[in-house]
């Protein structure tokens, strides 16, 4: 991201590391003081029309505010987010780790104040950060229930579809709230997202008219390397792709296949 390298340049030596891990420790600090008194989370939680009245600290108080009240399943709950913190910081370093929650700061606060106009939570905002960090490390496993190892991409992709349900049967405008709420998710990965789509496309194609070509010449042999003439006949295990040029090259020679031609 060129705008990310050029924010980074001017502005790096800013940057808060650890934020994660200082949401978390504020996160236990507040579920601390609400065991005292429930009710203090009425002061603490985003709400459009108090802010409006001068209580601006609730732009910040409401990320401190603990997902549960279930004391065995915040520990796990921040415990994961410490990690996936951590995970990003060390990808991306900690200014690109600020940018990216400071952007979900800016869309949950645009959801409570145009969108819901009503209090919100940080569940979006936590959810954002676990959508990054099953794109940037899809291997990653974690244990479901504590007993299944399962990796995050696959949970990723649950969450994903689960949003996908939400935005396609919701009511107007309760469908926009995911979509304005993960507004920096979109932000640092659509672009790839939508490149790594359209290049599948493509390759589906090309295999496609490949394909179609070899029924036609009758071939015996399914694949056949432009370059040396081998097939998977000749070796069971070699492997083989269509290039650009809509042509097969085995492994090998796939390095001698035509680069594509700008119009």
């Amino acid at each position: 991201m060129n705008w990310l390298d050029k924010l980074e340049r001017s502005f790096g030596h800013i940057a808060v590391p650890g934020l994660v891990r200082i949401i978390v420790v504020l996160n236990v600090v507040v579920f601390v003081l609400l065991r005292f008194n429930g009710e203090w989370v009425h002061a603490l939680v985003l709400n459009p029309d108090r802010v409006m009245h001068g209580e601006v600290w609730r732009l910040v108080t409401y990320l401190f505010l603990p997902p549960t009240t279930d004391a065995i399943f915040l520990l796990f709950a921040l415990y994961f987010l410490w990690i996936m913190g951590d995970g990003l910081e060390q990808e991306w370093g900690a200014f690109r780790l600020n940018v990216f929650y400071l952007c979900g700061m800016i869309a949950t606060t645009a959801v409570a104040f145009f969108i819901t106009r009503s209090s919100v939570t940080n569940a979006f905002l936590n959810l954002s950060i676990f959508l990054a960090f099953a794109t940037v490390l899809p291997d990653f496993e974690v244990l479901l229930f504590f007993i299944l190892p399962v990796k995050v991409k696959w949970l990723g992709l649950l969450s994903a579809a689960f949003i996908g349900v939400v935005v396609m049967f919701a009511s107007y405008p309760a469908n926009l709230v995911p979509i304005v709420s993960l507004g920096n998710y979109l932000l640092f990965f659509g672009p790839q997202l939508f490149r790594t789509a359209m290049t599948n496309r493509e390759d589906i194609r090309r295999r496609a008219r490949f394909e179609a070509a070899s029924l036609d010449n009758g071939s015996e042999a399914w694949h056949r390397c432009v370059i040396c003439g081998k097939t998977e006949v000749d070796d069971p295990e070699l492997e083989f792709r269509i290039a650009e040029d809509d042509r097969e090259y085995c492994a090998a020679h796939l390095d001698q296949a035509p680069a594509k031609k700008n119009d």
